[in-house]
């Protein structure tokens, strides 16, 4: 008997698509055994990949660490043991960046079995009861702000990456220009934006991550709309919440239409893990056209495969979620990967976080960003043991 056993994060879209997909490939090899544990979404964010490449054979991984893992050498490159043309239809099937974004130094180190990233999301029918509608420019969402029908998530990391997302829309990509990460001015600005809109919705929301902002749209009956959080198609699935959610796309900041930070997760394999071939046959499987658009997604599962975004059965049963989204995934920024860059977002998150929420002044938190973004590029000091 082959045993395999794999970590993935714990909410319905990360952790029941793996269960069903082990079940089946064990129906489909009887030696084989795979189970499944998961971690918190922040843990997913935060638990460094050598660590977890030591207890487990399968991994779901959040992009950025992959420059760390190249470092290390805690994942097989899939680009040495996986078809060339297997990995040309994954890329071709991209949604977005996302197969791209588990490329670093020339290896394919996780294949991309989910997509997401920021999107809008909303009540139908409460934004018809306050007689409003979409807002389309950031204005306009300022003014449902003030009314009380926004929310928005206020993480550490949320901050972070709607700080990306305000640069982006202001005219400047982050870490590309003669400032570490962004100019002085354009980061105050995008700073100064997000506090206005911090201080137009409940104090509630610096503390609520993603999930649970679409859990209290979905069950209450108080917020009508959040403009950006990382999408999660089963709150627009029939019967998975109180109330369905609609979702589309982002807010105009003068006329430049918002990109947002792309997120998803990979399916990885350890270094180290003592049935590779076994661990492989299975990533295929999962990361495959026929098991992305029927059981990954009919488990609660958020595909990858661009095929399964395009398909109608899965657009029905969600309201349009994927159709409706896909453009704005496909224009998503990609984050860098090099190796100290998951260093950089934990300690800046807190900055961003605590110049948005706690009033601290942009200046100085500006300043502070750069200065870790500059010292972000460092050497390894890592060695992998198994």
């Amino acid at each position: 008997m082959v045993e395999l056993r794999g970590i993935t994060w714990d909410h319905t879209r990360g952790y029941l698509p793996m269960v069903a997909t082990a079940q089946r490939f064990a129906e489909l090899h009887p030696d084989v055994a795979i189970s499944w544990e998961k971690r918190s979404l922040q843990q997913f964010a935060d638990l460094p990949v050598e660590q977890l490449a030591r207890r487990f054979d399968l991994l779901v991984i959040d992009h950025p660490c992959v420059g760390l893992a190249a470092d290390c050498g805690c994942l097989l490159p899939l680009d040495e043991h996986l078809p060339a043309a297997f990995l040309a239809d994954q890329a071709a099937n991209s949604v977005g960046r996302s197969h791209e974004s588990y490329a670093f130094g020339g290896r394919q180190w996780a294949l991309a079995i989910d997509a997401a990233a920021p999107v809008s999301g909303w009540r139908p029918d409460l934004l018809e009861a306050a007689g409003a509608g979409l807002p389309e420019t950031w204005p306009e969402l300022l003014e449902l702000a003030r009314r009380g029908l926004v929310a928005v998530p206020g993480t550490a990391v949320d901050c972070l990456m709607n700080f990306y997302m305000l640069c982006l829309a202001l005219g400047e990509e982050p870490f590309s220009g003669p400032a570490p990460l962004a100019s002085p001015d354009t980061g105050i600005r995008a700073l100064g934006m997000l506090r206005e809109l911090a201080r137009s919705v409940s104090p509630e929301c610096a503390a609520k991550n993603p999930i649970a902002i679409w859990e209290r749209l979905s069950s209450g009956d108080a917020i009508a709309i959040c403009p950006f959080a990382y999408g999660y198609s089963n709150y627009s699935r029939r019967g998975y919440a109180p109330h369905s959610l609609q979702f589309g796309g982002l807010v105009a900041i003068d006329g430049r239409r918002c990109r947002s930070t792309l997120g998803g997760a990979g399916l990885a394999v350890a270094s180290r893990c003592r049935h590779a071939e076994t661990a492989l046959e299975y990533c295929r499987f999962v990361a495959g056209a026929g098991c992305q658009t029927a059981l990954y997604f009919e488990s609660g599962g958020q595909p990858g495969y661009r095929q399964a975004w395009l398909d109608p059965e899965p657009n029905r049963r969600t309201s349009n979620f994927f159709t409706n989204t896909i453009a704005t995934l496909d224009e998503a920024w990609l984050r860098p990967r090099w190796y100290g860059y998951l260093d950089f977002q934990d300690a800046a998150g807190p900055v961003v976080h605590d110049c948005i929420w706690r009033g601290n002044d942009a200046g100085p938190a500006m300043r502070r960003l750069n200065d870790l973004a500059a010292r972000s590029h460092k050497s390894s000091h890592l060695e992998y043991v198994p």
